[in-house]
Formats: structure tokens, C-alpha cells, sequence
């Protein structure tokens, strides 16, 4: 028996959410008693690195239908290593890719699933694993009582652990079903770090009146190093990009601060973003809803306060 833990790479290169996984599942193998094993797909850098993170072993399949993502192709290669490592358990990261792949995954192995666990599971009363419900109001506890079990772990739920040592990595061979889906054009994201690695994000909503004044939030982002996100009806009004959309249906963060502006704090919101350490609220309704969920909240006018904020900022950094 193995826990197996896919690893994302991104252009080849891996991200925090990658080493979180990792980290998770090297703890999740000590309490079962098993090796942990990593499995990479496609070509990436410091696949061995993995070891540090607490991977005894690393597979890797290479194959050209593995160029682009696609679930159907992902699932299969998983599922044809799981069966390699002699696998009971397998973790992913709980992002865009992760969730395509859980349920698809699960079907394939007939597993029991956990998605967006938030706690290292314990196998003393049953195979258990935790998860927060309700938008972050109740922490729900699953039992698998299947034989393979498939765990999407949630962003900043675990601190990664690079205290161990390089490991060989060991080419896998598997019997691929051509690819589906046929990628026209990639466009890649320069500037900021991506939402779900981001210590600090700045956020706003239509509060801002119109793109226009967004000026102001990127203003402010710049000052703390933040990387800027929106509400959806921001997103679906095309003010912002819908990748920068935070919430139920959008990116579920865990940052050390969120500052949200104008933001009134309907559930969906806050289902993506009450896991956050810090939650500020700037709003000039003192019943916004989002000052029930926050740490700290200024009531006020945004266009007075933010360019006040930014100046505050700048002045204490010295810049």
C-alpha cells in the first residue's frame, strides 16, 4: 500500500500548492505506516526536489499527450501510476486541474472522494478526513470506507515541509487514449502570483461604480506587494477578468490578509474567502454583511480611504 500524490507543474515549474500536497501526504503516509509517492506528469524542473518535501518516491510519465491539459488523459495516466505504486490513497491539490480530475478519478476507481479537505486525515476510528461546510461556519467529517480514497487537499491548509532529501526519479510507461480536447492558443499571465499562492490580496467589488476606477485598488496592491481579485458581478460585468474572480463559484483563497472594498459580503463571497487569516472591510454601509466576517473594518467612503491607505502604506515601508 502507497498514498500517491499527483504534483501540478505549471510550464514546469511547481508551485506552493504542489509542496503543500506533497508535504500532506508524506503525513498522511506516516500515519498509515506507507510510503508516500509522488507522481509527476510531463516535463518539469527539480522533479527529484519532490523528495524534500517528503516523496520516498518520484514517478514521472513523459508523453506527448500530456502537452495540454486534459482530464481524460490526466485521469488515465493517474490512474495506470496508482496501480504502479499499489496505491490506496490519492491526493491532489485542490485547484482548477484538481477538481477536474477528483471526480473523474474517483468514478474511474470506484473511490470514495474528499474535496477541499482542510485537515491531515486520521485512520484510528475509520479512514476520516475534515472539510469546512457552510461557507466556512461548521467543519463536516467524512468517512471512506472504499478501498481507494481520493483527497483534494485546500490551499494553506498544510505548511510545506522541505526537510528531506533529493530522491531519483523513476520513468513511468503508460498507455495514454489521445487527447480530446485541442488547444488553440495559451496566453500567459504576466506580473502578479497567482490568486491561489498569494499572501495578500486586494479585493474590490461594485462598490468601484466602473472599471475606470480601478486605478486606485491596483494603487494599492502595487504599495503592499498584493495581487488584485474581484466579486463575481465585477467579473460578470467585464470590469475584470474572470480569473481574478474569488468566491463559491470562482477561486477559493487562503491568504494571511484580504482586504475586500466595497464588497458587500453576499455567502458566495465569503464561501471563497473566509478561510483568509486577516479580513479587512472597507464599505460605507455600516450594515454591509461582510463586517460580521471581518477582522478588522473601516466605514467609509473607498475613494477617500484607499488613496489615504496607500499613502499610509508607502510612508511605512519607507518608498
Amino acid at each position: 500500500m502507497a498514498v500517491l500524490v499527483y504534483v501540478e507543474h505549471h510550464n514546469g515549474a511547481f508551485k506552493k500548492t504542489a509542496f503543500e500536497a506533497v508535504t500532506y501526504s508524506r503525513k498522511t503516509a506516516d500515519s498509515l505506516g506507507v510510503p508516500c509517492v509522488a507522481l509527476v506528469l510531463g516535463k518539469a524542473d527539480g522533479v527529484g526536489e519532490l523528495g524534500r518535501y517528503g516523496a520516498s518516491r518520484v514517478l514521472q510519465v513523459q508523453d506527448p499527450a500530456l502537452e495540454n491539459f486534459d482530464s481524460q488523459v490526466y485521469t488515465a495516466a493517474i490512474a495506470q501510476a496508482v496501480q504502479a505504486a499499489g496505491a490506496k490513497v490519492i491526493v491532489l491539490a485542490h485547484t482548477s486541474n484538481g477538481k477536474a480530475l477528483l471526480g473523474r478519478l474517483a468514478a474511474k476507481l470506484d473511490a470514495g472522494s474528499v474535496s477541499g479537505a482542510t485537515a491531515l486525515p486520521t485512520a484510528n476510528n475509520g479512514f476520516r478526513v475534515r472539510k469546512n461546510v457552510f461557507s466556512g461556519k461548521a467543519i463536516a467529517e467524512y468517512e471512506l470506507k472504499s478501498e481507494y480514497k481520493v483527497i483534494s487537499i485546500a490551499g494553506n491548509s498544510i505548511r510545506p515541509d522541505a526537510s528531506g532529501s533529493p530522491v531519483a526519479v523513476e520513468a513511468l510507461a503508460a498507455s495514454l487514449p489521445a487527447p480530446k480536447i485541442r488547444t488553440l492558443e495559451l496566453k500567459r499571465i504576466e506580473g502578479e502570483i497567482p490568486l491561489p499562492e498569494a499572501e495578500v490580496v486586494v479585493s474590490a467589488g461594485r462598490g468601484m461604480k466602473g472599471p475606470e476606477n480601478w486605478g486606485i485598488v491596483e494603487d494599492l496592491a502595487k504599495a503592499l506587494g498584493a495581487t488584485t481579485a474581484c466579486s463575481r458581478p465585477v467579473a460578470d460585468s467585464g470590469w475584470r477578468p474572470h480569473h481574478e474572480h474569488v468566491g463559491q463559484t470562482g477561486i477559493a483563497i487562503r491568504p494571511n490578509l484580504y482586504i475586500a472594498i466595497g464588497i458587500s459580503g453576499a455567502i458566495q463571497h465569503l464561501a471563497g474567502v473566509n478561510n483568509s487569516k486577516v479580513i479587512v472591510v472597507i464599505n460605507k454601509d455600516p450594515d454591509a454583511p461582510f463586517f460580521k466576517a471581518a477582522d478588522y473594518g473601516v466605514v467609509g467612503d473607498l475613494f477617500e480611504v484607499l488613496p489615504r491607505l496607500t499613502e499610509a502604506v508607502k510612508k511605512m515601508k519607507g518608498s
